[in-house]
């Protein structure tokens, strides 16, 4: 499980990729819950999933299970 710094879909996915088999998502919840209430929830959860689908299709993953690290090209620094 990763807990922290889950802001876009795409940082779902690399989580996925390198093994996490479930991501926290907090700050984004609790920003969007003192602007907007429950509705800003839900929306940011939708946002989140959509990303993390769109991020999906560009790597060709129709499934969780198919993200793999192979998918993910390592940082020029690292």
């Amino acid at each position: 499980m990763l807990d922290g710094g889950i802001r876009r879909g795409t940082d779902v996915l690399k989580a996925i990729a390198l093994g996490a088999t479930a991501v926290a998502v907090g700050r984004p919840y609790v920003c969007c819950l003192a602007a907007d209430g429950w509705a800003g929830v839900r929306d940011v959860v939708r946002a989140l999933r959509r990303q993390t689908e769109l991020a999906m299709a560009l790597t060709g993953a129709a499934r969780l299970a198919d993200l793999t690290p192979d998918l993910l090209v390592p940082h020029p620094s690292a």
